[in-house]
């Protein structure tokens, strides 16, 4: 064999070598993956309670009891139900706090100033939801309408089956009684009951997939491996009245997945009836700088479709459902967790083979430290783009004669600016789904928030300037504490010069607790 035929040949080897690896991270994370097809005997919609699947499928349901786990915390996220803006309060010894003190502040007059904790496992959300202060549990109504239970449990396809679209503007306290912990996520969230086969109960995610033609019963499993998911992990937002069913909720990707094609959608479909705000939608008005508001939710799938993983086909499911064995039999695991979790970061591992559980875990912090750091630097921006507002409007020096406009346009920029920094703190990833588009955004949004600061500045002929400078936190304190219960007492009200703007609510007693009514 001559030198130039055994150098081709050992060209091509290595050519197949190379397919041969690819090949085998693809099977891992987008090949159509053959299930079998079960005849439960269950009857799909009706047999929503996860006890209903526990006797036919009892390694699953063992590996979806760890998510009743709750002690767990990498360095910045993790199922401690911790405060997510207290710094006073410090985690069990030996966790990172990773606390944004502002958050009460940036949602002022919003029920998320009340409270805003860190998620536990699925098997929490019924409980939770029903304990949280955001909804009202001092009056019979909840003050948020039943769309807030659109996540918490596929009781909501019998829920739809019986009200159709009117179910979505009734309160949220009407249907405290229907439910229990066992119609938390489960099961029959992300599987058909009758043949276990993955499908979609949200009808947001179902509109959307319709408007983009694709028949949400006829899709790929490698596909469903994400968008089962993408069900609740998603940015959205509920119709204002006169823009289709009221309450309704809808994911705004019409425009594509990046925050600017986001905000897009919010310009118009609302009924916001201010100076160069009308049409547009808002959740509220902030109190102090009297802004018309967006609050994100989680948009997990939204950062990572065009991520690293995303873009290479790896479903939500390869990395925080990853297949195991379990008495000789192949499953994925049903504990919904952060693949931190285990030491070995065999999920990772999967397709990072050449490389350590040690390394893979410091570029993970690596990436989360840069964005953490940003995080903080952003949300303060944001706080002192609301103070700039706030004291533009009560300004009684000399106005320029553009001083109307230009209070508009400080306002779209600490809007903008918000939603910005909230696209990423809402995320669950801090960062790591999608390390540049993260960055990307805060960088936005700290620019976005100076923005709002510079036109404020003008608007008072800069006669603002000196209440500005200086240390954020001493010119606005975060404000640590907030609950219903506190704004009932108008002395706590004088405690933070930013509750000024806020109304002491009627004094009660608390009527609901979890399910039922206690007085």
């Amino acid at each position: 064999m001559n030198s130039r035929v055994f150098y081709t040949l050992i060209r091509l080897a290595v050519v197949c070598a190379a397919l041969g690896l690819a090949a085998g991270c693809d099977d891992v994370s987008t090949a159509e993956l053959k299930t079998p097809v079960y005849k439960t005997g269950l009857k799909d919609s009706d047999d929503n309670k996860t006890s209903a699947f526990r006797k036919d499928f009892p390694l699953q349901a063992a590996s979806y009891d760890r998510n009743n786990e709750s002690t767990f915390m990498s360095k910045y996220k993790g199922s401690v139900n911790f405060m997510k803006n207290d710094d006073v309060d410090p985690l069990p010894e030996g966790y990172k706090q990773a606390a944004q003190p502002y958050l009460k502040n940036l949602w002022l007059g919003y029920p998320f100033m009340y409270e805003y904790r860190e998620a536990r496992g699925h098997t929490y959300a019924i409980h939770d939801i029903l304990e949280i202060d955001r909804i009202n549990r001092y009056g019979e109504k909840g003050g948020m309408p039943a769309t807030c239970w659109n996540c918490k449990t596929p009781k909501m396809v019998q829920w739809i089956k019986q009200y159709g679209d009117d179910f979505w503007a009734k309160d949220f306290n009407q249907f405290r009684t229907e439910v229990t912990d066992d119609d938390s996520i489960g099961c029959a969230t992300c599987h058909n009951a009758e043949t276990m086969q993955l499908q979609l109960y949200s009808e947001p995610l179902k509109d959307y997939l319709k408007s983009v033609g694709k028949d949400p019963a006829k899709l790929p499993r490698s596909e469903m491996r994400s968008l089962v998911c993408a069900q609740c992990h998603v940015e959205y937002y509920f119709n204002d009245p006169g823009h289709g069913p009221t309450k309704r909720p809808v994911f705004p990707w019409k425009n594509g997945f990046t925050p600017e094609a986001i905000y897009s959608v919010y310009e118009d479909n609302g009924n916001v009836d201010m100076p160069g705000f009308k049409g547009k939608f808002a959740d509220w008005v902030h109190p102090v700088s009297q802004t018309p508001m967006l609050k994100m939710q989680h948009p997990d799938y939204e950062t990572w479709i065009d991520g690293p993983h995303g873009a290479a086909g790896v479903a939500c499911a390869d990395c925080h459902m990853p297949y195991q064995r379990e008495e000789g039999k192949k499953m994925s695991s049903h504990w919904w967790t952060s693949p931190l979790r285990d030491p070995e970061l065999r999920a990772c591992r999967q397709c990072h083979a050449d490389k350590t559980a040690a390394y893979l875990r410091g570029r993970i912090e690596y990436t989360q430290d840069k964005t953490y750091k940003q995080l903080l630097v952003a949300q303060e921006y944001s706080v002192r783009a609301h103070e700039a507002v706030r004291l533009a409007l009560e300004y009684t020096g000399e106005k320029p004669a553009d001083y109307d406009q230009l209070i508009i346009r400080a306002k779209e920029a600490v809007r903008k600016g918000q939603m910005f920094w909230d696209f990423v703190s809402a995320e669950n990833s801090v960062g790591f789904h999608n390390p540049a588009k993260a960055l990307d955004t805060l960088t936005s949004s700290i620019t976005l928030s100076q923005d709002a600061i510079n036109a404020a500045l003008k608007a008072t002929n800069y006669g603002i300037a000196p209440k500005l400078e200086g240390d954020i936190k001493q010119i606005v304190p975060p404000i640590l504490k907030m609950s219903r219960k506190l704004q009932q007492d108008p002395e706590y009200l004088k405690t933070h010069p930013w509750f000024a703007y806020l109304k002491p609510l009627p004094k009660a007693d608390q009527m609901w607790e979890g399910n039922k009514k206690i007085q």
